[in-house]
């Protein structure tokens, strides 16, 4: 169960459910649920999206309405029987419809966390009271979960010291990349598309317009790049019409000085990511929080060096110094990510994008370095084993249980 899925995802979650669903149905029948209607419900995976009625909400706010169509979706999930031996959920939105599925049909449940919410106190701002739901949700899901899976070491810290959950129901699997799609490409159709100058180094931001992402980080430290670098800034899908404004005064104040900038304003597919990916003199990902951080490795597997914010599981993915470079900030709290000092840390974002772009060499070095390093320790084959284990591990639980309720059943049957 989860919102995003091809052909709509917009975060690292759609991109590991469906790597993820593709891996374990070498080993097992995998149905997918999805948000957004549509999709294929036959084969293996078979994919089935399903849409929300906005009308039996008219009157509520945007705000709470997003909270609401997203449960409703759940309880569509379930409204066909569930016959499946295990119901996985990923991120918030489609966690009631695990909790329903476990409670109304008895399946073992298990959850990975993408991101907590807890830790996301600006989404308030996008979803105001319904911020309070999601929230209530998420930790309903967790603390009920047979199994509960983090992307990184810090995920698995931050979950036990936020959630009633035994530690030993939860695993760290990190997140995959497809190492044979996500290689570097030598054409620029989508960079002169786009009117990126191949020829000049450029710095390049992918991800959503949100406060997490730290996308105002990058735009601030960009009044500090070397003036001939070229600033490419994939963004699209933002929070809030107030948070896209703040971002245009940005991106209009960097054009006044007469920065080379582009701004993508759309999800850009995965092809021309690989090739922005490929050609650009660094990744930057100043994120404010990142369980894991699934756009570093697709950029270290197209030989990319990158400059990030040592926060979360960035930290078990980028090596400083060796693939790319991380950069500290200390945090207003353990809640709320902003830095003390936003000014210093786009600064300190600069100086690190500056020193790579002026020193080729370098650069080719640590990319090669990422390369290497996302081969051998990040790959989609090994996530689905691990999820497989805890999959077969509840299942055998399941049975266990099912078969001691049978024998009881019995044995009071025969003493009536």
């Amino acid at each position: 169960m989860t919102r995003e899925y091809p052909p709509t995802v917009y975060g690292g979650a759609g991109v590991h459910v469906e790597y993820l669903a593709r891996e374990v149905a070498r080993h097992a029948t995998v149905e997918v649920k999805c948000f957004d209607g549509g999709r294929t419900p036959f084969g293996n995976p078979s994919v089935r999206g399903y849409a929300f009625r906005e009308d039996m909400f008219e009157g509520n706010s945007r705000r709470v309405r997003q909270a609401l169509m997203a449960l409703q979706t759940c309880m569509y999930f379930n409204a066909a029987p569930i016959e499946a031996d295990i119901v996985h959920c990923h991120t918030w939105y489609s966690m009631w419809g695990g909790i329903l599925a476990k409670i109304a049909y008895g399946i073992p449940l298990v959850t990975t966390v993408h991101s907590l919410e807890p830790m996301r106190p600006w989404k308030r701002e996008q979803l105001g009271r319904g911020y309070d739901l999601s929230s209530w949700v998420e930790r309903m899901a967790l603390e009920m979960a047979d199994a509960v899976i983090a992307v990184s070491s810090s995920d698995q810290d931050q979950i036990l010291a936020r959630f009633a959950v035994q530690p030993e129901k939860i695993s760290v699997i990190p997140n995959g990349v497809d190492t044979q799609m996500y290689r570097q490409v030598r054409a620029t159709g989508f960079l002169e598309r786009y009117g990126i100058d191949p020829e000049r180094p450029y710095v390049l931001f992918l991800g959503r317009v949100s406060r997490q992402k730290g996308i105002h980080h990058f735009l601030r430290a960009a009044f500090h790049f070397d003036r001939e670098t070229q600033i490419v800034l994939c963004a699209a899908a933002p929070d809030t019409v107030e948070l896209a404004l703040e971002i245009q005064d940005l991106v209009s104040a960097l054009e006044r000085e007469g920065r080379p900038i582009v701004w993508v304003r759309n999800m850009v597919e995965r092809k021309a990511a690989i090739e922005l990916y490929s050609h650009a003199a660094v990744f930057c990902c100043p994120s404010i929080y990142e369980p894991f951080g699934i756009i570093n490795l697709e950029a270290m597997a197209c030989e990319t060096p990158v400059v990030a914010s040592a926060v979360g599981g960035i930290n078990d993915v980028v090596v400083h110094g060796e693939t790319g470079y991380l950069v500290g900030f200390e945090a207003i709290s353990a809640e709320n990510a902003f830095p003390k000092e936003p000014g210093k840390f786009a600064s300190d974002l600069a100086e690190r994008i500056n020193c790579l772009v002026a020193d080729v060499g370098l650069r080719s070095v640590m990319g090669q370095r990422g390369r290497e390093r996302v081969v051998e320790k990040f790959s989609w084959e090994a996530v689905a084993a691990e999820a497989l284990k805890i999959y077969r591990r509840l299942e055998v639980s399941a049975n266990e249980k099912k078969n001691q309720g049978d024998e009881q059943e019995d044995h009071d049957t025969t003493h009536i």
